[in-house]
């Protein structure tokens, strides 16, 4: 287990994770819109943490006006991560050192890592007896396991995958309506 260290360096996201996420082709990515319906936050929080570097597309940034940021998968983790940990009441700013110190750790396995916290500080454990000793020693108040997150931003993505492959949805029958008049 590692105490999230406290520096402020802006992080460079890159492939922060890498095991058990999809392979996808480097220009693949996920509108801001999809991103941020998966990852549970509003297009303006979305907005806001990319302009602030909290957490920046890695497939296409912003090149000015009408330009479409996309995400990747990797991202859209990060970005469920970072509203799990607000929800938590965790600072933007533990939050920023959190994302950072995972990218410096080189997490391997998402599936066993453990996002432990006092409130004060944030923890990485990437066993179940790191996250025993941290809890036994009164220090773990809150965890998150970030193997479910992964695996809910999975789902997330595949129903909205689904949802803009129906049909019926709302804007393809405006859109349609539209058309047809």
């Amino acid at each position: 287990m590692s105490e999230i260290s406290r520096s402020e360096d802006r992080y460079d996201l890159g492939l922060l994770f890498t095991d058990g996420m999809p392979d996808l082709d480097g220009n693949d990515g996920y509108r801001g819109t999809v991103a941020a319906r998966a990852a549970g936050i509003s297009y303006r929080q979305l907005d806001y943490w990319a302009r602030t570097g909290l957490v920046e597309p890695t497939v296409r940034g912003a090149a000015g006006s009408g330009s479409q940021r996309l995400y990747g998968f990797r991202d859209i983790l990060v970005l469920k991560l970072v509203k799990r940990l607000l929800d938590t009441g965790i600072s933007l700013q533990q939050i920023r050192t959190a994302v950072n110190q995972l990218r410096e750790a080189g997490v391997n396995d998402l599936a066993q890592t453990t996002l432990m916290s006092d409130g004060a500080s944030v923890y990485l454990c990437t066993s179940n007896d790191e996250v025993i000793d941290l809890v036994s020693r009164g220090q773990g108040v809150f965890g998150i396991a970030v193997g479910k997150v992964l695996r809910e931003v999975e789902s997330s993505l595949v129903e909205l995958d689904h949802q803009a492959s129906d049909p019926a949805d709302e804007l393809a029958l405006r859109r349609a309506a539209r058309a047809a008049g």
